[in-house]
Formats: structure tokens, C-alpha cells, sequence
């Protein structure tokens, strides 16, 4: 499936997709604390390797899970920090975090501490591992 059949498709959220690591425990843990708020302002959530599986997001798979993406219903990526600018414009309350960090100079800071922080989420997820499913191989341990 490409985008054009997600586009076309009823029930789709009205803003789009955002698309996280989801194999980082901390990137699992803060989407889902998150979801409800983003979904009521038109957003899905879905795991960059599915989207990419699913055919909505053409990304080389070296660089698939280099930054958090927002995919638009009109097919625009946003980007890393960026991604969560375009999200914060969309709720009235975090606006002000978008007005300041869109500013050169703080736009900048929000790149630097994006950039910092998505070299070492992985550091981060060993403190915040993914939950283990029932009946998961890894959660039974060796035999």
C-alpha cells in the first residue's frame, strides 16, 4: 500500500501520522504517555518500521530510525525536532514552545538538544525497556 490508498482511505486522521522508533523503550513509553493528546488533534501513531512495511514512508532503511517522523495526509515529512514543532502548532496550549523554539536563535538550542538526545535514547532505554508481551520469546528467558 503507498500513500495515495492511505490518503484515500476513510477514517484516516485529519493532521497525520507521527512515526517513532518503536523499538526504543523511552520512544514507545513517550508516544503512548502522549497518544491520547495527539489523537484528538488529528494524529495517528505508528511505528516507523511498519510505515515503511506498509509502504506510506519511503525512507532508506540505514537511515530509517534516525529521527521521529510526522508524515501529512498531503505526504510532507517532518523531521526530528522539526516533527515535534509541526505537532505543538496543532495544540493550543504547547503553541507557546512552538512560537519561542521557531525563533533562530532557540531553534537552533531545540536542534542541538534533539540531536544530543536522539544519539543517546538508546542509552536511555536501557533504564526504559519495552514491555514484554505475553507469550513473547524474550519474556520466557533461555531454556
Amino acid at each position: 500500500m503507498n500513500l495515495a490508498d492511505y490518503k484515500s482511505e476513510p477514517g484516516l486522521p485529519r493532521e497525520g501520522w507521527i512515526l517513532y522508533d518503536g523499538g526504543c523503550g523511552f520512544c514507545f513509553r513517550w508516544v503512548r504517555f502522549w497518544q491520547k493528546v495527539v489523537e484528538r488533534r488529528g494524529f495517528a501513531i505508528k511505528d516507523l518500521r511498519s510505515a515503511s512495511a506498509d509502504g506510506m514512508l519511503h525512507i532508506p532503511d540505514d537511515n530509517l530510525l534516525d529521527d521521529v517522523q510526522v508524515l501529512t495526509r498531503s505526504g510532507k515529512l517532518q523531521s526530528g525536532a522539526d516533527a515535534y514543532l509541526y505537532v505543538s502548532r496543532k495544540i493550543w496550549w504547547a503553541w507557546p514552545f512552538y512560537a519561542a523554539f521557531r525563533l533562530p536563535g532557540f531553534n537552533w538550542m531545540l536542534w542541538l538538544g534533539y540531536r544530543w538526545f536522539n544519539r543517546n535514547r538508546y542509552r536511555i532505554s536501557r533504564h526504559c525497556p519495552l514491555p514484554q508481551a505475553r507469550g513473547d520469546e524474550r519474556a520466557k528467558g533461555p531454556l
